[in-house]
């Protein structure tokens, strides 16, 4: 039902269960109305499937965390309780009202009218509702479809076994309904969160209505008309409650013009369907009908006398704008976008329209939920981005509307010629935060005089606001790149601001235009402007597909990922480490696993990376160690004495109390410390080498065993190894192979260092019997990898150490 879904609803990979669910629940009316399986059933699985994902969605709303104070409790947490309430409530409901006969149904209504209640309460408490005046309009235009869809309901409802008052009410019922979801997915802010909400809460109180107004026949085929609204509403009703509340803190925008012909047409198609089956009936006109009829036609000719006067008002307003329009153009041609600088000249003179640096030091990156897109309320193509992309690079305040402006009318004019070829660069600088704002204005005019000294004559530098600019070229995207390369080199050479001298760093995103629109390209290039910055600055980023998949996926993680251990999300599993000699266990390293809902599994090399920027590794790497500490714990009652190893970062081991902290989590379990083995990564501890040495011999003398990851067979290396306090040294498969002209792998080598500094070696990430084998005849002690043992749940481990007699240490 989503994917037939006719209004536009964005369907990203965090919809892939409602997906599922809306496909499973078709194929179920499908064989419903087969007769394979009784109508009830159909009902009852159908709804308490779309009650249980859309009551988890709603429940995870709920439970997120809010970023206002304790004390006080965001307005939309109530809303998604209430709202979670509403749809678990429509699925009880709607599993018991076919099992109900005629006299127990008003119970059953009570448990409606009591869905109702719930999600308006809910809908109330949602941010951005719409204000007032819009409501008052949307209702007087919607009087007349309301109507038709009244009288629609009236032929299309059983008359014969419900009475005429009854009929004319769950007519009456039916139409505002209808109305009010069309409403909801028409109007001019169909595409926001809380109207995708509200048009999900109407489609379920129709769903409960027809189930309500439907003859009660248990073998009847009639009520699986209700299970469409009802499951695809509680579905949208989530969705939507979620989009909200992630967008509640973005500026307002103007959403796109109200669709007209769905109001139209969807009325009218369902009334000539009902007058069609009306006639082929045989039954003729009644009363009620022709009232009906002729009630619905003053409300269309007042809606067509106020779209008349909105016509009229707009034209005066686009006459307006287009004499603002020529009035800007002309002063814009009186001066060039960017003049040389002159001595002594205030940053405002050399910079044009420019607005003042922001007090946080033009800090203004993309949130991923904190600004809609596009800024202006433009139509931009959607996105697998929530709330879209922000217009960080520039600011939204006084004079960058016309520079924003400027750039959409540069790249509209390239993508209007036949064979359209060109680039848009977003350039943003970093470095500049602790300058006062005279001074960052002074870095970026000269970053900005840099630029234009570079680029083509016929290549426009334009938004010289915030905290970079934007350069439009005309050249192909070969050309583009290479201009891109040429402006790193240009603005890497020092600054001198107020006499100081700063660097800075400077990230390039770039899109084609290639017939693209122009908000289209503009936001591939911000797309492609922040992919730069996460993968370290000072580099160009080319937009692709590819890229914005990897930034739609890296946006869901920084949305979910906060909680992740409050909720329990988070898993380890275990891969046996064996002695090569023997085969026999002898140890296990703990693995992270996020088991998110929306996400799926996530492994740590996708994880750590963003848990790192949002300063989560702390909490991730304790919670690894005290589980890691209590399932050694259960190990020691058996017979074995194995080791665990867990990994920690330098930053987390250089924490002044990391080793009492970890003799603190070994007591509470009990767990003797010569059992745990703490691994660190042998590139990242450099920087902090003689603290990384101070941490593990504090760690040695509690009797914890150390290990050094990642080691690598280099000169730094091996010199760097005889001050580290370890006991194990862990290798990768790619020193057990050959080396090129002849030479003995480097396992040799590091073997032979290890000897002498009595420490073990065991060998990593074994996926082939010969890599195992050339470990084994290179004198490694131990291996760990695919080729011996997978990683697996606790249970498992515990059964495959079954199968051993014995396990030495």
């Amino acid at each position: 039902m989503l994917l037939a879904y006719p209004f536009h609803v964005l369907v990203s990979r965090r919809a892939t269960p409602e997906v599922a669910v809306s496909t499973a629940v078709a194929l179920l009316v499908l064989v419903g109305a087969a007769d394979l399986v009784p109508t009830p059933v159909v009902i009852a699985l159908s709804g308490g499937a779309g009650a249980t994902l859309a009551g988890v969605r709603l429940s995870r709303l709920a439970s997120h965390r809010s970023s206002e104070p304790p004390s006080t409790d965001p307005p939309w947490r109530a809303a998604a309780v209430l709202l979670d309430a509403a749809v678990v409530a429509a699925g009880c409901v709607a599993a018991a009202l076919p099992l109900v006969d005629a006299g127990h149904r008003a119970a059953a209504l009570l448990g409606s009218l009591t869905v109702a209640v719930l999600s308006v309460a809910g809908l109330l408490r949602l941010p951005a509702r719409p204000p007032g005046a819009a409501r008052l309009r949307g209702l007087v235009e919607a009087t007349g479809p309301t109507l038709v869809l009244t009288l629609a309901g009236w032929l299309l409802l059983p008359f014969d076994t419900l009475p005429a008052p009854a009929r004319l009410v769950a007519a009456l019922v039916l139409g505002g309904l209808g109305m009010a979801a069309l409403s909801a997915f028409t109007g001019s802010g169909r595409r926001s969160g809380g109207a995708v909400c509200r048009g999900g809460v109407l489609l379920t109180l129709v769903g409960l209505a027809l189930l309500t107004v439907l003859p009660p026949v248990p073998t009847g085929r009639a009520a699986l008309l209700a299970v469409p609204p009802l499951v695809l509403g509680m579905l949208l009703t989530a969705l939507g409650a979620k989009s909200a509340v992630a967008t509640a803190s973005a500026q307002p925008v103007t959403g796109p013009p109200a669709a007209t012909w769905p109001r139209v047409v969807l009325p009218a198609s369902v009334l000539l369907l009902a007058a069609g089956l009306q006639v082929v009936s045989g039954r003729t006109p009644d009363r009620t009908s022709v009232l009906l009829a002729l009630a619905a036609v003053p409300p269309l000719v007042l809606r067509e006398l106020l779209r008349g006067g909105d016509a009229g008002a707009g034209e005066r307003h686009a006459a307006h704008r287009r004499r603002a329009d020529h009035a800007v153009r002309r002063r814009r041609s009186a001066q060039p976008p960017f003049p040389g600088t002159t001595e002594g000249a205030p940053a405002h003179d050399r910079c044009p329209d420019a607005a003042p640096w922001p007090s946080d030091g033009g800090a203004t990156a993309i949130s991923g939920v904190d600004e809609a897109w596009p800024p202006d309320g433009g139509a931009a193509a959607t996105t697998g981005l929530d709330a879209g992309v922000a217009w960080s690079t520039f600011d939204h305040r006084s004079g960058s509307a016309g520079e924003r402006a400027a750039l959409l009318d540069a790249l509209a004019a390239i993508g209007d010629v036949p064979a359209p070829a060109g680039a848009l660069l977003l350039v943003e600088l970093h470095g500049a935060d602790g300058l006062g704002p005279v001074a960052r204005e002074d870095v970026l005019a000269e970053a900005v005089l840099r630029a234009r000294a570079v680029v083509g004559p016929d290549d426009l530098v334009t938004g010289c606001t915030g905290t970079g600019f934007a350069v439009v070229t005309g050249a192909g995207p070969v050309l583009a790149y290479a201009l891109c390369t040429r402006l790193l080199t240009a603005l890497t050479p020092p600054y001198q601001p107020a006499g100081s001298v700063l660097r800075v760093q400077a990230s390039i995103g770039l899109a084609e235009v290639s017939g693209s629109g122009p908000a289209d390209v503009l936001r591939q290039a911000e797309l492609a402007r922040r992919r730069a910055v996460q993968l370290g600055r000072d580099r160009v980023e080319w937009y692709d597909a590819f890229l914005e998949e990897q930034l739609v996926r890296r946006l869901d993680l920084e949305r979910e990922l906060p909680g992740a251990v409050a909720r329990g999300e988070l898993d380890l599993v275990y891969q046996p480490v064996l002695d090569l000699t023997d085969r026999q266990p002898v140890g296990a390293e703990a693995l992270l696993r996020w088991r998110s809902p929306v996400l799926g599994t996530v492994l740590p090399a996708e994880l750590l990376p963003v848990a790192e920027d949002l300063d989560l590794v702390g909490e991730f790497e304790w919670w690894v160690l005290d589980r890691a500490c209590r399932q050694l714990a259960d190990w020691s009652a058996g017979p074995r004495e194995l080791w665990m190893a867990v990994n920690v970062t330098t930053r987390e081991l250089t924490v002044p109390d990391f080793v009492q902290r970890t003799a603190a989590v070994l007591a509470a379990y009990g767990v003797s410390p010569e059992r745990l083995v703490v691994e660190v990564a042998e590139p990242r501890i450099g920087a902090d080498l003689s603290t990384v040495v101070a941490r593990l011999a504090g760690l040695r003398s509690l009797g914890v065993r150390t290990a050094l990851d990642d080691f690598r067979a280099e000169h730094a290396s091996l010199a760097q190894l005889r001050r580290l306090p370890i006991d194990l040294l862990k290798v990768g498969p790619e020193l057990v192979g050959a080396q090129p002209a002849g030479q003995p792998p480097l396992i040799d080598v590091v073997v032979s260092v290890g000897e002498r500094l009595g420490v073990e070696i065991v060998a990593e990430e074994l996926e082939s019997p010969t890599q195992v084998e050339g470990a084994r005849r290179a004198g490694c002690r131990y291996g760990q990898g695919f080729a011996l043992a997978r990683p697996a749940t606790a249970e498992r481990v515990e059964a495959y150490f079954e199968e051993f007699p014995s396990a030495s240490r």
